[in-house]
């Protein structure tokens, strides 16, 4: 049988009635945009996220957009962030006519490097972004020394990476901000597109509301110019009934990722992911690096495994950015890494027998070479 990159009819299948509950209430109530079910939701997540607020936004791309708002980031701004990235992370900064400032990443863990970014600090610098890319945290202490240290603040992209540990603390509740992505392939995956802001911040908080929901006060009073980022309530309701099991699914994700790593580990071609120390990496992806990597989705392919290039081309070589010079010198290792990672299945529904067909048939691709 074909394996997925990912089975979301599978999760559905487990808890259809709860999810088919939830979303006739909301059809029942009529109540479709905000309201309860989003206040609801807002709640129980931030209580996940051990912070003590929660903005339910449209996508993890508009929550980035109002993080960077609430801050105060506007033209001529600068935001350091990573090249190695879905392309969100980077949209919401121009949006606002700042300039995104790549910083090279870590071999290991593909994340921001952050002994890097002090280096690429200017007077414009507003902001700094770092992505918890496939859900391993990035070494947030240091950075956050460094952006003491020169006043400017830290949103957290954990578009990848809910419910994953720094030091024991939940990624998106540490720096200023943090945002994250509700898209259906994430850990945590609405029906749709749906994202989140958390913050330990009231101030944020408050500005979050007004910006989320076109700047109102009350429904006819709109006292700044806001944006349309509602997050609405059949998401939301849809949200509510998987948060409960995501703790359990993000365990499973692990133990699958230790039979990866314990069946790969005799493949002298294949680099696994790494958990640093600090980390409970919660597996959003489960990325290899491999030479000849574009032959071996190729032949995964052929016997009937999908896999995932997570990302191909970094930020920096990306046309829309020709001619922006949005870094000062190349970016070696975001160079490298983009031609040699690939995303293999993982999902907490995914079993042994499955993860044994994958690892066979790359040792067999490995022996043929």
């Amino acid at each position: 049988m074909k394996i997925p990159l990912v089975d979301l009819k599978k999760q559905y299948d487990s808890i259809r009635d709860e999810i088919d509950s939830a979303i006739s209430q909301v059809i029942n109530k009529s109540a479709f945009i905000l309201g309860e079910e989003v206040s609801s939701f807002e709640e129980n997540f931030a209580k996940f996220c051990q912070a003590k607020y929660a903005v339910g936004t449209s996508s993890g791309t508009s929550a980035l957009q109002l993080a960077l708002t609430c801050l105060g980031v506007s033209k001529g701004d600068e935001v350091i962030t990573t090249p190695f990235t879905f392309i969100a992370t980077t949209e919401s900064v121009l949006e606002l006519g700042a300039k995104p400032v790549f910083v090279d990443i870590e071999k290991d863990t593909y994340n921001l490097d952050v002994n890097r970014v002090e280096k690429s600090i200017t007077k414009k610098t507003k902001a700094i972004i770092p992505v918890h890319l496939y859900g391993h945290p990035v070494d947030l202490d240091a950075l956050i020394d460094i952006a003491k240290k020169y006043k400017i603040a830290i949103i957290e992209d954990a578009c990848q990476a809910h419910g994953a540990l720094y030091k024991g603390r939940k990624v998106g509740s540490i720096g200023d901000v943090g945002c994250f992505s509700f898209y259906p392939g994430k850990n945590l995956g609405c029906y749709g597109d749906g994202g989140i802001l958390v913050t330990n911040d009231e101030e944020i908080y408050k500005k979050a509301l007004l910006f989320r929901d076109h700047g109102k006060s009350d429904k006819y009073t709109h006292i700044i110019h806001g944006y349309n980022f509602r997050l609405d309530a059949i998401q939301a309701a849809v949200l509510k009934v998987k948060l409960k099991y995501l703790d359990g699914w993000n365990n499973k994700r692990r133990k699958n990722a230790e039979i990866y790593n314990n069946r790969l580990s005799g493949l002298r071609t294949v680099i696994k992911p790494i958990e640093k120390d600090y980390a409970k990496h919660i597996y959003h992806l489960y990325v290899i690096s491999i030479k000849e990597r574009d032959k071996l989705k190729s032949f995964l392919k052929e016997n009937d495994v999908d896999s995932g290039i997570h990302y191909p081309i970094p930020l920096h070589k990306q046309p829309v950015y020709a001619g922006m010079k949005l870094c000062d010198k190349s970016l070696p290792v975001s160079d490298k890494c983009s031609e040699s990672v690939i995303s293999l299945p993982m999902y907490a529904e995914l079993n042994e027998s499955q993860i044994e067909k994958i690892y066979s048939l790359i040792k067999r691709f490995q022996e043929s070479r």
